[in-house]
């Protein structure tokens, strides 16, 4: 069972990816192959057990014109490589528009220098397109700029962040 329809993916990425890999739509499977491994190489996943897994997932698909996570999947292995997500906020400005947040881009280690990154990215941008987005935005370590402008973004402004600890839960599991 995906978490959206998998017809926002655009068929151009799709044809673009290495044959024996896969773009799509985060599925409950996914919990066993490798899903949150591979985001543990991009931030603090904490320990999530699968019934808490697809307790978010449900939670996610109820909601499945906001939240939208894609995996790459290197089918041979049943392991995903990517991932990446888009939520899509629903605004009062620019005649009640709607701004898509790309957050979570990861690749796994062992995928990197396959164009994987930007196979993600351009995924994410054409779900943002096709559900009204009127931009989409994103933060990133002054790094990753140069990668993010060859996605076709540009730097504005600056991100600015409060941390609550006592609301982290991986935080709060390691006390």
């Amino acid at each position: 069972m995906a978490l959206f329809s998998p017809s926002l993916i655009s068929p151009q990425v799709t044809k673009s990816l290495k044959q024996g890999y896969a773009i799509r739509p985060l599925e409950k499977a996914d919990y066993g192959k490798g899903f949150l491994e591979t985001l543990g190489s991009l931030t603090t996943v904490g320990a999530v057990t699968k019934q808490q897994f697809e307790e978010r997932f449900e939670h996610l698909k109820t909601r499945n014109d906001t939240y939208f996570t894609i995996v790459v999947e290197d089918i041979a292995k049943s392991r995903i490589i990517g991932a990446g997500s888009v939520v899509v906020e629903r605004k009062f400005v620019h005649g009640c528009g709607l701004v898509g947040h790309i957050e979570d881009i990861v690749t796994a280690e062992s995928a990197r220098g396959l164009n994987l990154g930007r196979l993600i990215i351009e995924t994410l941008k054409e779900i943002g397109r096709k559900t009204g987005c009127y931009k989409i935005i994103l933060d990133c370590s002054e790094k990753n700029i140069p990668f993010y402008q060859k996605c076709g973004f540009s730097q504005k402004e600056y991100e600015m962040a409060w941390y609550i600890p006592e609301n982290d839960k991986a935080v709060q599991a390691k006390l």
